[in-house]
């Protein structure tokens, strides 16, 4: 399939380098490397595939794929709904995959995690754990502290999305209410060897956030995650408050020999479908820059300081020269406004909340056309992975008499971007490298 022309179609060109930051995430692509020998028949030991995240079901099919046929293998591993992949044709399923809630986590994620943390019992040093981490593992990987209510956990994870706090600050509070995430997986494997697999979704690829590093020592502390909870104003139950205060509820940290002789690969990170895409964008005679994988803040004020970048490119200010591609990653927030009762119910997530400020930002200005959307195909709990900006698109939206503004003040960006037919629609991708932006400049 020939690449779209930049100049003549902007907006399938930009699609074209999104969708070639996904292939490059994708697990079935990136796994054999890394995969360590199965137990030897001598030793008795087994192999255990242990997982949680978006890209999970995918993660899963590529183990069983490269994965010795005459070796042992089983396990299990949760990823979100609808988000696993169609199994090719003669692979043979041995490892289960099961579906639950995200960004919320819901009772089949609970169940799962429990049926995970059971089936560690009784592992020896002869055995070999392989986990599969992705991000939305957070969510879809939850069993709250003794004495913290399911509800409450959920309440908790919600005020936490809707806070603007960022991914390092959230994860560091779902380490210390879980039994599973922080490291606490790992611990329980004990004293079986552990590998893990891993795609970033995160900023700097740290992997004790990656869906809260269920397999790696914790750096972060109680008093770090109460004060998390004061600086956005989210209550916790009085037990559980007084079980941070105490350090009861500390999590493994490093040095810890349970994590003794366990293994960490970054087999995709956001950095690498940047470089996928900005390869695309040469390819057809487009220069293209990255700026960073590790943008975070305010998704709309991230919107508009890309717009302020975009606008000087076209009037010939800066280092970059039009025509050329701006490529961006990392993970921005959303602080969602809370509304009047009875008023419209805001839809959207990162990458449409970022293109509404773009939009603003740019203020219809010529030659300049912009892509935001998550890697996973999905933005927030919509349909959509993103949304796309043109140089019209302020005025279509003028002509349909929708103001940009009063869409913005409740985040509302699939009701601003769909009466345009901006959405940006591809399904679950069965991977998860962050937020993809890209900004053409003709």
């Amino acid at each position: 399939m020939s690449t779209p022309h930049p100049q003549t179609h902007p907006r399938e060109f930009l699609l074209h380098l999104y969708q070639a930051a996904v292939r490059r995430a994708l697990p079935l692509h990136n796994t054999a490397a890394y995969l360590p020998s199965p137990p030897s028949r001598e030793s008795g030991g087994r192999t255990l595939v242990l997982g949680a995240g978006k890209a999970g079901g995918a993660m899963a099919q590529a183990v069983e794929a490269h994965w010795p046929q005459e070796a042992p293998l089983s396990g299990l591993v949760v990823t979100r709904y609808g988000h696993t992949p169609p199994r090719p044709t003669g692979l043979r399923e041995r490892i289960e995959v099961v579906e639950a809630s995200h960004p919320v986590p819901d009772e089949a994620g609970l169940a799962a995690a429990k049926r995970i943390l059971s089936i560690t019992k009784g592992l020896t040093k002869d055995d070999l754990v392989l986990c599969l981490i992705s991000g939305g593992g957070s969510a879809l990987l939850t069993l709250p502290v003794d004495g913290l209510a399911f509800s409450e956990k959920q309440r908790i994870n919600q005020e936490l999305l809707n806070s603007g706090a960022n991914i390092i600050e959230m994860n560091c509070v779902r380490k210390h209410l879980s039994q599973i995430k922080g490291g606490w997986l790992a611990a329980a494997c004990a004293p079986a060897r552990v590998v893990t697999l891993t795609i970033s979704d995160v900023p700097g690829d740290d992997v004790s956030v990656i869906a809260s590093g269920p397999t790696v020592p914790d750096g972060t502390t109680c008093a770090d995650a109460l004060a998390i909870l004061k600086r956005y104003g989210i209550a916790l139950p009085a037990a559980i408050q007084a079980d941070l205060q105490s350090g009861k509820l500390e999590t493994p940290k490093p040095g810890d020999p349970r994590f003794s002789g366990h293994e960490v690969h970054l087999i995709a990170t956001p950095q690498q479908s940047l470089e996928a895409a900005a390869a695309a964008a040469r390819e057809a005679g487009i220069e293209a820059h990255i700026v960073s994988d590790e943008i975070e803040g305010e998704s709309r004020e991230v919107g508009k300081v890309h717009a302020a970048l975009a606008r000087g490119v076209a009037r010939g200010i800066g280092a970059f020269k039009k025509p050329c591609v701006i490529l961006s990653g990392g993970e921005t927030t959303v602080t969602v406004r809370k509304q009047p009762v009875g008023s419209p119910r805001g839809r959207g997530g990162r990458a449409g909340e970022f293109c509404m400020g773009l939009a603003l930002g740019l203020q219809g200005m010529a030659g300049i056309h912009g892509l935001a959307a998550d890697t996973d195909g999905i933005d927030g709990v919509e349909a959509n992975a993103g949304a796309y900006v043109a140089p019209d698109t302020l005025a279509r939206s003028t002509a349909l008499a929708m103001k940009l503004d009063q869409y913005m003040d409740r985040n509302d960006a699939v009701g601003f971007f769909e009466p345009l037919n901006d959405l940006v629609i591809t399904g679950p991708t069965h991977t998860n490298v962050n937020d993809f932006r890209a900004l053409l400049i003709l």
